[in-house]
């Protein structure tokens, strides 16, 4: 996907506004507080050092116009992006190994424009796309003992809906996430552009702060961070599992 120019315009003005709260310099808030790094396709090391967020960086004194800079730097790095690898999906859910003993995962709407995934009519088939995947899990990680997640669409009940009861007991908002996608997300629509009420909301709620401590609370929604057993998951599902082979593999 490629994203708007927008959506970097929008990181920016967070920057800025973390500059003006906190003594740093910008390049120091483009690199902490916003997903830019990450865009540019250089990893999650955030390494201030990597040669190419160093030219990125020595443009930024030379270049007119910030946000202009910023993006057309952005385009002409997309082909180096790469997603994340995923070890399956199943229609808009897909999961990736975060160590041995846990899997993590990702959604993404899939489904045709003007269809909701997360409406009530489509919730039997994200469940039945997750049964697959769980089943998938059970046959191909059977050492996988826990489930994570991170994302702003923990905060919807009908996100919610999808997953076990026990599922949202485990989850707290997940700190220093302003270089992260998780939280990002939730202004952009299925096709990288900015989601117009939403972005309105946070300028005006980026507007008010007045320290920089409470930055976060320019987010409409927190990045909510979980990570249950993954038992709940096959419970849900209807998915034979034994346990008691899993607690032998793990040592647990």
């Amino acid at each position: 996907m490629r994203y708007s120019k927008e959506f970097f315009d929008l990181q920016i003005d967070f920057a800025r506004a973390a500059v003006a709260l906190i003594d740093m310099p910008i390049e120091r808030a483009l690199l902490d507080y916003t997903n830019i790094y990450v865009r540019f396709g250089l990893g999650r090391d955030f390494d201030q050092d990597h040669p190419t967020w160093r030219c990125y960086v020595d443009g930024l004194s030379q270049a007119a116009d910030l946000c202009d800079w910023t993006y057309r730097f952005y385009l002409a790095r997309t082909e180096a992006s790469q997603p994340q690898s995923m070890v399956a999906t199943f229609g808009c859910f897909s999961y990736a190994k975060q160590d041995a003993k846990c899997v993590r995962i990702h959604f993404q709407n899939i489904e045709p424009p003007m269809v909701s995934p997360l409406s009530i009519d489509r919730l039997p088939v994200r469940l039945a796309e997750l049964r697959s995947l769980f089943d998938h899990v059970r046959r191909n990680q059977p050492e996988a003992t826990r489930v994570a997640g991170t994302s702003w669409l923990y905060n919807l009940r009908a996100y919610q809906l999808c997953f076990p009861k026990g599922y949202m007991a485990s989850a707290k908002v997940a700190k220093s996430r302003f270089r992260n996608m998780p939280l990002w997300g939730q202004f952009l629509d299925r096709n990288g552009f900015v989601r117009i009420d939403i972005a309105e909301d946070f300028l005006q709620r980026l507007s008010n702060v007045t320290n920089g401590r409470d930055l976060s609370l320019s987010f409409p929604l927190q990045a909510l961070a979980v990570e249950p057993p993954i038992a709940q998951f096959y419970g849900l599902y209807g998915i034979e599992h034994d346990q008691r082979m899993s607690v032998l593999r793990t040592g647990e």
